[in-house]
């Protein structure tokens, strides 16, 4: 059944005419064309589709549409702002914290949860907080750098 859903994205409304049930990560990538959120288990156990919902990290691919309706939904491309890099994309980019992609855009919506509801986290709580998100690459030490760095460079700020 479809039904007519107001969200919001990036700071835009949208009305999608779909399930409620229908996953926010289809929505995303189907409906809206905002494909820097992937696809990669479906299950919940690999990141790749984290988005931040009022400011959580949250995994879009098991989260249902009706969830997202009266919230703030950023993915990866709402971090940058007029042309300039989010303090988290700019460290994930300076510490070189990525090799093939692909676990990149949930890593650092990841990190924008983590470091919104913690802005300085210790490293333990740092890699605590990112165990939800896979890099088969292995680019672990680097991401936490630049977690690290990012924590020092936003100064705290949301």
């Amino acid at each position: 059944m479809s039904n007519s859903i107001e969200i919001e994205v990036n700071g835009v409304k949208h009305q999608i005419d779909a399930d409620p049930e229908t996953s926010l990560l289809e929505i995303l990538r189907n409906d809206l064309g905002l494909t820097g959120t992937k696809f990669g288990c479906g299950e919940s156990q690999c990141g790749a589709c984290t988005v931040l919902i009022d400011g959580s990290a949250a995994h879009s691919c098991i989260t249902p549409l009706s969830e997202a309706v009266g919230s703030s939904i950023t993915t990866i491309e709402g971090l940058e702002k007029n042309g300039v890099l989010h303090p988290i994309q700019q460290a994930f980019l300076d510490e070189g914290a990525m090799q093939c992609g692909y676990c990149v855009a949930g890593m650092i919506m990841a990190a924008s949860g983590l470091l919104h509801s913690n802005p300085h986290p210790t490293e333990e709580q740092i890699t605590q907080r990112m165990g939800g998100n896979i890099c088969r690459c292995g680019s672990y030490p680097r991401m936490i750098r630049a977690i690290q760095r990012a924590s020092k460079v936003m100064g705290g700020t949301k």
